[in-house]
């Protein structure tokens, strides 16, 4: 079996940072009316800027695939390849730009690479390393040498007012639900890239792969963030392609982006426990990690987890750990990768570190873990 090496990361933000005081006229105010929700929800995340692929006038800049193919450009710009070496290509996103095809076949056509073997993974921010481990997989069985993995997000295009204003809870109350205001002021958009190989860099540091760890915990929790869907009386989701047309799902908030709190909360200490597995199998141990590299969504959602970590006397030291969820706002899936793209370019890292990724998902509870090697 081969062993597998991150050799380069990119990312791709769009636009200029747009601050907290600029956002809502950014997406555009609901019903012509400022949220009552923001300032509690900017409180709870205390993301300061972020980016959208929206001009001011609501307009796409970009399209999903198009910001995946600008992160691996970026990346194999930082690798030591050209890009007619890569033979694999694994995209991941929360939704693509269309319902079909799968979004790698799109990136693939952006990028203009001859003919290659491409996997497309639709989840939440986990399946960032559902394409990652993809990747690695298929280096390390042999299959291929060199692989592209991409992470991307557009979420501002459903936080436009056209999204609620036409459902019926906004016509009835004139206020759009938290569980759906939270995520407007949470999202961003973005895309980050890796270019995976069986051999590490000849001029620059590399990234081993040591292992990669997911685990969904789907049979205990029913959807927490949804979109797609909406619920009936009886508490179970309806499909938006259940209902007589695109418009009937509008109008019933089927399209609208939402999360349920009280499940969020109740999965924390499930993510914790599938880290506290691979503590007590042995997988890691808390004295090795030099880097914590933690994507979370809200610093609510940090301070409850490292709360419950350190009650479990498995808290890796919060000064090792780095993310730059306020600069960068909650990119999902390319989170991972935006993140590690700026560690590489912010920090003096030194060969022997080991760098321990975790990518929790709310979608139906699933959590992820990456331990990386510096070499």
């Amino acid at each position: 079996m081969n062993d597998v090496f991150i050799n380069s990361f990119g990312a791709f933000l769009p636009g200029e940072p747009v601050s907290n005081a600029a956002m809502e006229q950014h997406l555009g105010m609901i019903g012509g009316q400022p949220s009552r929700h923001r300032a509690l929800v900017l409180r709870q995340n205390r993301i300061k800027t972020r980016h959208y692929a929206l001009d001011h006038e609501g307009r796409p800049l970009y399209t999903n695939a198009e910001m995946a193919s600008r992160a691996i450009k970026d990346a194999i710009e930082n690798s030591e390849i050209s890009a007619s070496q890569i033979s694999y290509l694994a995209t991941s996103t929360t939704i693509a730009d269309m319902l079909l095809p799968g979004l790698a076949s799109h990136v693939h056509a952006e990028l203009k690479l001859p003919p290659l073997e491409i996997a497309s993974f639709q989840s939440v921010c986990a399946s960032a390393l559902m394409a990652l481990k993809s990747a690695y997989t298929q280096i390390r069985a042999g299959e291929h040498q060199c692989a592209a993995v991409s992470g991307s997000e557009f979420a501002s295009r459903y936080f436009r007012p056209g999204f609620y204003e036409h459902t019926r809870s906004f016509i009835e109350d004139g206020h759009v639900p938290l569980e759906a205001d939270f995520l407007r002021f949470t999202l961003s958009d973005g895309a980050g890239a890796a270019i995976l190989e069986n051999k590490p860099n000849s001029r620059q540091l590399s990234f081993k792969i040591l292992w990669i760890d997911l685990r969904s915990y789907a049979d205990r929790f029913d959807t927490c963030m949804t979109a797609g869907a909406s619920r009936a009386a009886d508490g179970t989701a309806v499909p938006w392609g259940n209902y007589g047309g695109p418009h009937a799902a509008a109008e019933n908030g089927a399209l609208m982006l939402t999360q349920d709190f009280t499940l969020l909360q109740e999965m924390i200490p499930v993510w914790v426990s599938h880290y506290l597995d691979l503590l007590q199998r042995g997988r890691f141990r808390l004295e090795d990690v030099d880097i914590l590299c933690s994507h979370y969504s809200s610093h609510s959602l940090r301070e409850d987890a490292v709360a419950v970590l350190r009650a479990a006397g498995a808290l890796v030291p919060e000064e090792k750990w780095f993310s730059n969820l306020y600069t960068r706002g909650n990119t999902g899936t390319a989170s991972i990768f935006i993140m590690l793209e700026e560690l590489c370019r912010e920090k003096q890292l030194a060969r022997g570190q080991k760098i321990l990724c975790h990518v929790p998902e709310s979608g139906r509870c699933l959590n992820g873990l990456m331990m990386l090697g510096v070499v």
